[in-house]
């Protein structure tokens, strides 16, 4: 046999992985292995393999023995819609991808690259957890990634798929990573497994209660984007790296825009109730806003209160934030708190301009709020937008009261425009409750209550619970029909691209996390 032919015949071993009867045994679980997930997420023909000859050098417990391809882990880059990126997918057929310590080395590799030529990182994680056999070696090699994923953090884009198990200390590369997505059905990631838990705490939870996907997309925040299947999954990764630069020194790539430039929104100028206690759809507004087709919502079932995701303006990517006010009227609490300033803080770093529509009636009231931190949480929002630095553009279209309007980047926490439409409610509180509190003692001596409280309810909005107060103080740049609201944005957009600010010098900000 030729050296030529030995080593094609090496290859084509290795592309096997753990062999046909377990890469048949991944497919009976609606599972893809390894290599046809890469193959889904690269353009074609352009993945190269790294190491793909490394395997293991234990000697233990047996480990002598055994033959593993790659260590269970495939690791390289190529290119996604022409772009560069970097990607390493665990292979649930060779020792159910458990990571030892070449396997964490060759991850490791691809983290270095990826940071050394600026350019995005994807895991797709597919794993039984650290190697029993390998001991110490195999959690240093967890240590080893956690450091580059938080070095790289703010850098390049980091994008995590959960397609599998990810379980016990591997579920912290993902985690700080900006972005995770779960496959329905297939994955699951949690600290401790439900046989631990059952008997530490004598609780019984099946591995989907316990960290599922539904669970981590709808209750925990962990996740955020719940996918069908492996392959909905990859197309998900695509279409979000799509929105997100090379590296924090890049823009996002503008798409050409299949929209009119600065076509007027006409169904806004009608869907605010003239009652203040009815609800509407914060995603109509979105979409009548931003280009046709182009939002992706992140997080979107959780903390239904606050909208966060990408939409492109004139092809130009912006990062979206949005109460929502058919869900607890759209108030803030503590989860719609963390979710909307972890987008923030994402968008910021790379670049990401800000759109923020603003329809919040207060923080939600309650014991249950105040005993979890929502001062503490709520001060995360403040603290991201005061930091960012990209442009910040901001709509009132009804309810701002009190500490949640600043909550939802006023001109004082740095926007850079601020407009309300005609509909915009600004003042400390609701001119019910208002009037309640200032006019008591006239309400209670009249002689007609309630005739005096209607009165006085009418006196407060129209000195003070309207948009044209805030804008006569300077608050608000202009009051604009609604229906013509993309076209004030794009202007600002534009008017931007070029925006510089800088933070006082400092190592890092104390965040209150």
């Amino acid at each position: 046999m030729s050296e030529l032919e030995r080593l094609r015949q090496q290859k084509k071993k290795i592309e096997k992985g753990g062999g046909e009867a377990r890469i048949q045994a991944q497919h009976e679980k609606g599972k893809l292995t390894a290599r046809e997930r890469l193959t889904l997420l690269f353009d074609k023909d352009t993945f190269t393999e790294i190491g793909g000859l490394r395997t293991h050098h234990c000697s233990e417990f047996g480990m002598e023995g055994l033959d593993l391809p790659g260590d269970g882990v495939v690791t390289g880059f190529g290119m996604v819609d022409g772009r560069l990126v970097y990607a390493y997918a665990q292979d649930f057929t060779v020792q159910g991808g458990s990571l030892g310590e070449v396997h964490a080395e060759k991850i490791v590799r691809v983290q270095d690259e990826a940071l050394k030529n600026g350019a995005p990182i994807v895991g797709l994680m597919d794993s039984g957890g650290a190697r029993i056999q390998e001991g110490i070696n195999a959690l240093i090699g967890f240590g080893k990634i956690f450091r580059r994923n938080t070095l790289a953090s703010g850098v390049i884009p980091q994008l995590s798929a959960i397609m599998g198990p990810c379980a016990g200390g591997a579920v912290y590369s993902p985690a700080i990573t900006d972005y995770i997505l779960m496959v329905n059905g297939s994955s699951n990631m949690f600290i401790t497994g439900p046989d631990v838990i059952r008997s530490v705490t004598g609780e019984k939870v099946s591995a989907e209660e316990l960290g599922g996907a539904a669970v981590h997309n709808t209750v925990s925040g962990v996740a955020h984007r719940l996918a069908k299947d492996d392959k909905d999954c990859i197309a998900q990764l695509r279409q979000l790296l799509g929105y997100m630069p090379s590296n924090n020194r890049e823009q996002a790539p503008r798409a050409k825009s299949i929209d009119k430039k600065e076509r007027r929104a006409v169904k806004l100028d009608t869907i605010v109730p003239d009652n203040p206690k009815k609800s509407y759809d914060m995603y109509t507004v979105i979409k009548e806003i931003v280009d046709l087709g182009s939002f992706y919502e992140i997080q979107p079932g959780y903390a239904k209160n606050i909208i966060t995701g990408y939409a492109r303006i004139d092809g130009r990517v912006v990062g979206v934030i949005a109460n929502q006010p058919q869900v607890d009227a759209g108030c803030l609490d503590v989860n719609a708190s963390d979710k909307a300033a972890r987008f923030i803080r994402c968008c910021d770093s790379f670049n990401t301009p800000l759109l923020t529509l603003v329809d919040v009636p207060g923080f939600l009231p309650g014991t249950r709020q105040e005993y979890d931190g929502i001062i503490r949480h709520g001060a995360k929002m403040l603290f991201a937008y005061s930091e960012a630095t990209v442009p910040k553009i901001s709509v009132v279209t009804r309810k701002a009261y009190g500490g949640a309007f600043i909550g939802m980047c006023c001109s004082t926490l740095g926007a850079d425009a601020t407009f309300a439409w005609p509909s915009a409610e600004i003042a400390v509180m609701g001119a019910a409750g208002a009037a309640n509190i200032v006019f008591r003692k006239e309400i209670k001596a009249a002689a007609d209550p309630e005739a005096k409280r209607a009165q006085k309810i009418q006196e407060y909005e129209e000195k003070f619970s309207n948009p044209y107060v805030a804008a006569q103080y300077g608050f608000i740049d202009d009051v604009i029909e609604p229906s013509e609201t993309r076209s004030r944005v794009l202007r600002v957009l534009e008017a931007c691209e070029g925006k510089r600010e800088s933070m006082p010098e400092k190592k890092h900000g104390n965040m209150p996390l």
